[in-house]
């Protein structure tokens, strides 16, 4: 291992300092390490202790005749996600919600982010859409779904717009927030430069509100995965998604089939939400402190 050796006089004293280059990366890793291990091990504890309760309540609380309301963790397991004949119907209906998410995460964004973009370049312009965007999302969406239904039909486009309506707000306020609060002498070293209105959008506003506007999309990631279940149970036309699962199989008091369906829009859900997560982590890089190891 090599050493600095730095030595510091004084009259009289003489102070010998060594630097050992290995010992922060040893420590960077050690942390890296308990960092890790508590991510992992914090979920994984808590799981245990949610199936521990879901057992405890099914067989001690619950009666054999009343069971079926929230049945055993190992008959949802058995009956329903390890029997190909119950889990493949799941797994299609999911695959079409996921189809549906996804087009609508990606409209979404893009509809937030310039609305976002709009609204940041005059007052005036701002006064005039952002109140209309807190209406819509202040309203339940539970209240407008028979109206899009009606003007849209009961197909894939209403499951979309339902993903959008639900999800756009939050790009649409950070990406506005972020670039509104850009460095003012940021701006005047542009000004001085000259450049175009353009170029500063470009080159200066978008990037410095990146991860303002990443975590506006991380966050719809997984919006769009409620609006998407939310369309499939109101609007059942075409191919049905995992919400028009959880709907029949309520009506037919499957507990088992339903809870499985309800673990695997879940699992689908936190996945999206981790995936976007992670993408933003990378797209910020380790010039801002989000994008930084913890």
């Amino acid at each position: 291992m090599t050493q600095l050796d730095v030595t510091l006089a004084r009259p009289g004293r003489t102070y010998t300092a060594t630097a050992r280059p290995g010992a922060p990366s040893g420590r960077l890793s050690r942390r890296r390490i308990r960092t890790a291990t508590a991510v992992v091990l914090g979920p994984l504890l808590s799981l245990l202790g949610a199936l521990v309760l879901w057992s405890m309540v099914s067989y001690w609380v619950l009666s054999p005749e009343r069971r079926f309301l929230l049945p055993p963790p190992g008959d949802v397991l058995r009956n329903s996600l390890m029997d190909w004949t119950h889990l493949r119907p799941m797994l299609e209906a999911l695959a079409v919600t996921a189809q549906v998410a996804m087009v609508g995460f990606l409209v979404a964004v893009v509809v937030g982010v310039g609305t976002g973009v709009l609204m940041s370049q005059a007052k005036w312009i701002e006064r005039i859409i952002y109140p209309y965007a807190v209406v819509i999302q202040v309203i339940p969406i539970l209240a407008i779904v028979p109206l899009i239904g009606l003007w849209f039909g009961y197909g894939m486009m209403s499951r979309t717009l339902v993903c959008v309506l639900i999800a756009a707000f939050p790009i649409i306020t950070n990406t506005h927030f972020g670039i509104r609060s850009v460095d003012r002498g940021l701006h005047e070293l542009f000004a001085l430069s000259r450049a175009s209105r353009w170029d500063r959008l470009v080159k200066l506003e978008l990037r410095a509100a990146l991860p303002a506007i990443l975590t506006g999309v991380r966050t719809a990631s997984g919006l769009v995965v409620v609006g998407a279940i939310i369309g499939d149970m109101f609007f059942a036309k075409g191919q049905p998604g995992i919400g028009t699962l959880l709907d029949v199989y309520r009506g037919r008091l499957q507990s088992d089939d339903l809870i499985a369906a309800i673990v695997l829009a879940s699992i689908f859900g936190v996945a999206v939400f981790g995936v976007m997560g992670i993408l933003s982590k990378l797209a910020v890089g380790s010039w801002h402190e989000s994008g930084r190891d913890s």
